[in-house]
């Protein structure tokens, strides 16, 4: 009777667990994504806040921030396109994509220089900063994560 008992115990303890599991990962999936304008919006009113931006800064830089937006969404587009090819990109692939995206980053921040004040830039880089090596931490995370455990 007492190993009867324990072995109910133990296999819905095992099958809660489980559930637990399910949800977690598949929590991702079935969220819903926000459209581009839903997201160019919230993050424009990040920076309000966080910057004090003034009625004329917002209207300069909703359009930046759309802009960033597309071609991010393209920059997306082609990285899943190259991911389901599975062809792994050469240096000089790789090279360009990377002096591309840097050059960006220069146009961005020549842009913002012009509609931000002092104060304000120096806020906005040291959020940049901050974005950065959260992405970084997060991303190391979820390799960490993904990487099979090895058992000798």
């Amino acid at each position: 009777m007492k190993k009867l008992i324990f072995t109910l115990a133990l296999i819905t303890s095992l099958s809660f667990t489980g559930i637990a599991q399910e949800k977690e990962s598949g929590n991702r999936e079935a969220t819903e994504k926000l459209s581009p304008e839903q997201r160019n919006t919230l993050q424009l009113k990040e920076m309000t806040l966080n910057l004090d931006l003034t009625a004329s800064q917002q209207k300069e830089i909703a359009p930046i921030i759309a802009e960033q937006t597309a071609k991010m969404e393209a920059r997306r587009s082609e990285m899943k396109a190259q991911k389901e090819t599975k062809k792994p990109l050469t240096a000089n692939e790789k090279f360009e994509m990377k002096n591309k995206a840097l050059n960006s980053q220069i146009e961005m921040k020549a842009k913002m220089k012009k509609i931000l004040n002092a104060e304000q830039m120096e806020k906005w880089e040291t959020n940049k900063g901050k974005r950065k090596a959260h992405t970084h931490k997060t991303r190391k995370e979820y390799k960490n994560k993904r990487k099979p455990e090895v058992t000798k």
